[in-house]
């Protein structure tokens, strides 16, 4: 009996997931378990293994293509079995309809320039919710020969545009020459909307010209996350009233409770704490005291949690993520270092849960162990604030007596909202934290 293979559900935030690579062919042979796929949400990419054993009879997304999670991507079955009633099916009259109200208000229909009989047609955008549905293949094709995407009628589902759809709109009216094409595609330059050619057509001059200083360069498509990460962070600084201010704390019980952990552990004992594990320690406690820093400012509203969800920015090859530690500040700094490690382990490896990446009420991010003495951590909203944290630099200090002393500093910087916190009690928070790790006392 036929099994479909379905895209997973990972978590309630996500709606869809893109394909990135196939390692099993249409008719070949698999055994339950075996990975058939690779697939990637805008945080984290997953491997998907079959659900049984038998033929792969059909694959009805491929790759790059984006899939709405719970959808059929494939069947498994005995070969000579139907796979019809496991196809993918939608429901196009709605957009159908739209469309035609398009048309009938539109004085005049934009297309492609052509002498053939095919003509791909334009619609207004907003009939697409002001976002043009496309898939990522179609895109990229689109990109790479020059066809402007975005309004043309797509024959996919929902009326998204697919890879049939650009091929089309190309053969109608070719944008580039086949020379530019060629050249366009041996150097890997995405051709440009519009040349010098008759009717804006690209001729392969018009790349030279642009390339012509820049013979070195090397185009690299950024990924889904740095989509997303490059949004997020243009969106805050847009969006909010960001200040930092900063402050240093004396770091020498710091240091000591350090050398403690690493003693330890040379003898077998006990696990590793880190600088970060300590501040991040000192953090929770004393966010308990400042519920109006662990809070969300929701616009018309602050929304205050009674416990600390604690995020921690994780550097990864395929970008930054803040996973969440949930409830930190009832965690012992053992507990406390243990889910840190795991969360930044699983963020590297590409499992983590996609809604830890969502539910923190107050981030940390730490460029101390990069050198950096001062920095302007960038919000993660609704968060109201964000925590820096530099490297420990040695400071002379007055000793008393003609004597003078080097003192290790720690820097801490805080970027905070100022739509939803004053200067005042943030640097009341900032200093209260200073002597939090000053006077640490570890329970």
């Amino acid at each position: 009996m036929a099994v479909a293979v379905i895209m997973p559900r990972l978590g309630q935030s996500v709606e869809s997931c893109i394909i990135n690579k196939w390692f099993k062919k249409k008719g070949n042979k698999v055994k339950e378990g075996e990975i058939l796929f690779s697939y990637e949400t805008d945080k984290a990419s997953f491997e998907a293994e079959a659900p049984a054993s038998g033929t792969l009879l059909e694959i009805f997304f491929h790759e790059d293509e984006e899939v709405p999670v719970l959808s059929n991507v494939a069947v498994i079955g005995q070969e000579g079995e139907s796979i019809d009633v496991f196809r993918p099916t939608t429901d196009n009259s709605t957009f159908s309809e739209m469309v035609s109200k398009v048309e009938k208000t539109t004085n005049t229909e934009n297309q492609y320039k052509t002498g053939q009989q095919h003509t791909a047609t334009y619609i207004k955008e907003d009939v697409l919710n002001n976002k043009t549905k496309i898939s990522p293949r179609a895109k990229r094709i689109a990109r790479k020969i020059g066809v402007p995407y975005k309004g043309l009628h797509g024959s996919g589902p929902l009326g998204r545009i697919i890879e049939r759809d650009v091929e089309a709109a190309s053969e109608d009216g070719l944008l580039a020459t086949r020379l530019a094409l060629e050249k366009a595609k041996e150097q890997g330059f995405t051709i440009r909307n519009q040349g010098t050619g008759l009717g804006g057509r690209i001729l392969s001059t018009d790349l030279d010209k642009a390339f012509q200083s820049i013979d070195d360069v090397k185009i690299k498509k950024i990924s889904n996350i740095r989509k997303i990460i490059s949004k997020n962070v243009y969106g805050s600084l847009q969006n909010t009233a960001q200040l930092t201010i900063h402050i240093s704390a004396d770091a020498s019980k710091l240091l000591a409770y350090r050398k403690l952990i690493k003693a330890g552990l040379a003898k077998g004992i006990g696990i590793n704490i880190t600088i970060n594990d300590i501040v991040c320690y000192s953090v929770t406690k004393i966010l308990s005291l400042f519920p109006e820093v662990n809070s969300h400012f929701m616009g018309d509203t602050i929304k205050t949690f009674k416990h600390v969800h604690l995020g921690i920015a994780v550097h990864t090859e395929r970008g930054l993520m803040v996973p969440t530690i949930r409830n930190a500040d009832l965690l012992k700094i053992e507990n406390l270092a243990d889910s840190i490690k795991n969360a930044a382990d699983k963020c590297r490896q590409g499992n983590l849960d996609p809604d830890l990446l969502t539910m923190a009420t107050f981030t940390v991010t730490n460029l101390g162990v990069y050198g950096i003495e001062m920095f302007t951590p960038i919000l993660n909203p609704p968060q109201i604030a964000i925590l820096g944290v530099n490297t420990i630099t040695y400071r002379p200090v007055d000793a008393g007596n003609g004597i003078i002393g080097m003192v290790p500093y720690i820097g801490l910087s805080l970027t905070f909202d100022h739509r939803a916190l004053d200067g005042a009690p943030a640097a009341i928070f900032l200093k209260a934290l200073k002597d939090e790790i000053e006077n640490l006392k570890i329970a």
